[in-house]
């Protein structure tokens, strides 16, 4: 396999030591000339010193014949650009960083597999790790307006679904309907869910949300929300 990958900086350089393991062909467009020399003659790839936003430098780094292309510079604009010019060059399989959520679409209309800033998402583990402690991974569904998401939440013990089949847990009420529970995994066994699966403490579920992680659709998995909200309807 080959890849060109655009940007030679902190994320580039991370892409760059994944695809040496996995001993992809690498070509590295760096516009700093130190960078690029040094990469060059590192041995691990050929790097280019060039602007990846004309198509002579693409043309060079063979983008032509690449199996994929990686944007990883820090503005969007200059990886949309990119991708642009490599899919009009031939390359089929694009991939980006994507820094402005509302730049999203732009990347997908292009047929792109997008990753968003991995800064921002690292902000947003941080502050969901402080808000929602039992919330253990997410992923967002849909375009930028979205409010959609898959997360992994675990069960707490004393929380309000603890003991309850799905079925039961429905018609108490603990369920929002703008919610749908995925998978249950227990004991490193993962259960597809029905009406009569029971909930347990320790339980890992993976929650489809249309509305996002909100208090309503965490509630039911923790006590100490449990026991905040029966204060508030004191």
């Amino acid at each position: 396999m080959t890849a060109v990958i655009i940007g030679a900086g902190r994320i580039g350089s991370s892409v760059l030591e994944f695809a040496a393991d996995a001993d992809v062909e690498v070509t590295v467009i760096e516009r700093d000339y130190e960078r690029a020399h040094d990469l060059d003659t590192s041995g691990d790839c050929h790097a280019i010193h060039g602007d990846a936003t004309e198509r002579d430098t693409l043309h060079e780094a063979g983008v032509s014949d690449a199996d994929a292309v990686i944007a990883t510079t820090e503005e969007d604009a200059v990886n949309l650009m990119v991708l642009m010019l490599a899919r009009d060059l031939g390359c089929e399989t694009l991939v980006s960083v994507v820094h402005d959520k509302a730049n999203i679409s732009m990347f997908r209309e292009l047929g792109a597999t997008i990753i968003e800033n991995p800064q921002r998402l690292i902000a947003e583990y941080l502050f969901r790790g402080t808000y929602n402690p039992g919330v253990q991974d997410f992923m967002h569904v849909g375009d930028a307006d979205s409010d959609a998401e898959v997360f992994e939440i675990s069960v707490s013990e004393g929380a309000s679904i603890v003991d309850e089949t799905l079925e039961e847990a429905d018609v108490a009420g603990y369920l929002p309907p703008s919610m749908v529970v995925v998978a249950v995994e227990r004991d490193g066994e993962v259960i597809i869910p029905r009406g009569h699966t029971r909930i347990e403490s320790d339980d890992l579920i993976t929650v489809f949300s249309k509305d996002g992680i909100t208090e309503e659709v965490v509630t039911p998995f923790s006590p100490d929300r449990k026991r905040s909200v029966q204060r508030g309807s004191e």
